[in-house]
């Protein structure tokens, strides 16, 4: 057990308890919180986040009747962070969820993901479809098209034309250190300026990369957002400045491994059932090209449903925890009547 446990940790706000327990899987120990019996449902964070980031998601897939998981990533929170980047390219990280199923005597799981957790997800699904009960995905579509440069390459020439943050975090140090220098400002101003209260994402192609830092062009801010409680921010105010933000970096600096490891899988369709919910104002799906959602459609052969939650920016489980609680139980629904694989 986690000792000296926090009060956001020991129980769900509906009172249920949570259960904290670490495994050692694929080389890392990993930090895992608990609610509920049944099949599992896991779910994975991303930058910068936590298994906390899912806390309000528990108690609603449990009371369905499933066992549910979220996880601290490597190189967050309570989960070992290994030092070399390579340890965070895409493969490493799918095969912590086969190992996290193997450690739990699990055939397989439903997994759901955000931000590079969401990658995460769709990975699985295309390399261990046998393992991937169903797939929910929220905010990054998923890609099947390979690029033709490395994704640094890709970074430096729109840092050329503007602030991108992709392209600040692939020099180990300079990121680190100011994120690490101010993590309640950054979490602060982060959580509000993707989140569907700004219009930041509306502003801030227009500052360039040269002399500025992620702190440079994140809009001011001096609380944290209304969807957000004091007891949750600080819980990941607390949690960063005691890990500080490397190894989530790591993740955005193992993508030219990943691009490289990653040709066997080109083109790739996903089979397994999947749930796709984005916010009404993420920029993620934009980003990754007009046609992100298009795209994906053509590749996922069992798509069940495509949410877009009003209001919402890219923290949609948090800044819309009721709608997408109700699109998840419903997609577990239908998984009742679908013989897992």
């Amino acid at each position: 057990m986690v000792p000296r446990l926090k009060p956001l940790e020991q129980a769900t706000d509906d009172g249920a308890p949570i259960e904290h327990r670490f495994v050692n899987v694929n080389g890392v120990r990993l930090h895992v919180a608990a609610q509920g019996e049944g099949p599992l449902v896991v779910m994975c964070h991303g930058f910068p986040g936590l298994w906390s980031s899912f806390r309000r998601q528990l108690s609603a897939v449990a009371a369905q009747g499933w066992r549910a998981m979220a996880i601290d990533q490597r190189g967050c929170g309570r989960s070992d962070a290994p030092k070399a980047v390579e340890d965070y390219e895409d493969g490493m990280a799918v095969e912590d969820l086969v190992g996290l199923l193997d450690a739990f005597d699990e055939r397989d799981a439903v997994f759901v993901g955000h931000d590079f957790g969401a990658r995460q997800v769709w990975q699985t699904a295309v390399r261990h479809p046998d393992r991937v009960r169903g797939a929910i995905v929220l905010s990054v579509p998923y890609n099947p098209r390979r690029s033709t440069a490395p994704p640094s390459e890709q970074y430096a020439r729109t840092a050329k034309e503007h602030f991108l943050h992709k392209h600040y975090f692939q020099e180990v140090g300079p990121a680190d250190r100011e994120l690490d220098g101010d993590p309640r400002g950054f979490l602060m101003r982060l959580f509000f300026a993707l989140s569907g209260e700004s219009d930041y994402i509306r502003t801030v192609w227009s500052r360039p990369s040269e002399g500025n830092g992620y702190l440079d062009v994140l809009p001011e801010r001096s609380t944290h957002p209304s969807w957000l409680t004091s007891e949750e921010f600080e819980y990941f105010v607390a949690e960063f400045t005691r890990t500080g933000f490397t190894g989530g970096l790591n993740w955005y600096r193992a993508a030219d491994v990943s691009w490289e490891r990653s040709r066997p899988y080109d083109g790739a369709t996903i089979s397994v059932p999947t749930l796709f919910v984005v916010g009404e104002h993420d920029s993620v799906p934009d980003q990754r090209g007009a046609d992100s959602v298009a795209v994906m459609r053509e590749h996922l052969l069992d798509l069940r449903d495509l949410v877009v939650v009003p209001g919402a920016g890219h923290f949609v489980q948090m800044e819309r925890t009721a709608e997408v609680n109700a699109a998840i139980v419903s997609f577990l629904e239908s998984l009742r009547s679908t013989p897992s694989p």
